[in-house]
This record gives structure tokens, sequence and C-alpha cells, in this order.
């Protein structure tokens, strides 16, 4: 059973949601017959590539939230994340750009059966180290701490070798309609948009089963 996940790299509640969805996972008896596959999703892929600028900054303006506002949304988001055993630090420093780059070393990453790792080596260094994922040499930096060579790494950011790969995903989205993420399908069958309850993932990996063993 194939289950495909659309996801960004600087969503609080894509990492959130990709714990809770492992969690329904390792409960689910057939588990060893899921293959997962995660698929590249941009919020805002209008940001110019290698600029950055605040990310608490640019939640005011896309929420038209005050400062304050902004705070609070950022420890209640701290406060979920720790109830999934995540440890977020939102704070003024965090910054936001691009995230199309850090997308072609998942993709890479999948070559060489390592992309569960990337993706969670850039989640951990974006909301817990609070390290950039907008410049190369600190994604390159990070691809070897996951486990991948980073001279490839470095030049396949240079060639833009998975460029079309990144394309394909994002293009996908659009045509499903994603506007939001994590966006689980599972099977082809089922679609689920959120970091949904673990109970809500089981019963998604359930009914798709059943109805995969009925076909």
């Amino acid at each position: 059973m194939q289950i495909q996940i659309w996801s960004d790299v600087v969503c609080p509640w894509c990492y959130v949601g990709k714990r809770r969805f492992e969690r329904a996972l390792e409960g689910f008896v057939h588990r060893d017959q899921v293959r997962i596959e995660h698929r590249s999703f941009q919020l805002d892929p209008t940001r110019p590539r290698g600029e950055t600028s605040s990310r608490r900054t640019m939640l005011m303006s896309k929420y038209r939230r005050s400062a304050a506002e902004v705070l609070e949304m950022d420890r209640k988001m701290e406060a979920l994340a720790a109830a999934e055993g995540l440890e977020y630090h939102l704070t003024d420093a965090n910054l936001t750009g691009n995230t199309f780059d850090a997308h072609q070393l998942v993709q890479l990453a999948a070559t060489h059966g390592l992309q569960d790792a990337m993706l969670e080596r850039l989640y951990r260094a974006y909301f817990t180290e609070e390290r950039s994922l907008f410049d190369r040499e600190s994604l390159v930096t990070l691809a070897g701490e996951a486990g991948l060579d980073t001279s490839e790494a470095r030049q396949a950011l240079e060639d833009r070798r998975f460029a079309d790969a990144v394309a394909r995903d994002l293009n996908e989205a659009r045509q499903l309609g994603v506007t939001g993420v994590p966006f689980f399908v599972v099977d082809g069958r089922y679609a689920v948009s959120g970091a949904q309850p673990v109970e809500v993932f089981n019963q998604l990996l359930t009914r798709a089963w059943e109805e995969r063993a009925q076909s």
C-alpha cells in the first residue's frame, strides 16, 4: 500500500503531522507492507531563491496579526509540538525563505533510500536548532548529517538535478487541488489534509487496506 505525503520543510504542522502519522503506522498490523513517499510542496513558491526574511514578520503580514498575537501563536505551537515529543524553538531569530533547494535534497535522498532521514534532519534543523534551510552550504552540511555524500549533494544543487522532480510534485499537488499541507494520499483511494489526530490516521489506514483487499 502506497502512501504519498506532500509537505513543506518550514511548515510546523507538517512535522507534527509526520509524527502523528508515524504513531498510527506503528500500530497498523500491515505496516510492513506500506511504502511511504514524501512529495514536495511549497507554501510560498514566489519567494526569491536565496533571500530570507523574518518568519514572524511574514506571519504578521499573512494573517494580519500583531506581534503579540504571533508570539502567542508560536507559544501554542511549541506546546502542541511538545505534546508530540517534538522540541520547537520559534523565536525572533527564525528566518523563512524559498524551500526549493531543500526539496531537491529530499528528492536526492530518495534515490539513496534516505528520504525520511533527510526530511527528518531538515525539520529538526529548522524547528529545533534554528538553522537555515535557505543557503546551499547549510543544506549541504545537513545532507551530510542525514547520511548523504556532501559532494554529491552540492553538485546536485549546482546542477539543479532534481529541479524537475520537485516541479512535478508541485504540479501534481496543484492538479489535486492541494492548498495546505501536510496532505496525505493513501493508495490512491483516500486523501486527508492536515495534521489529523492519530485516530483519524488509524481509520484511514484500516479503511484503505480493507478496500484494497476487496478489490
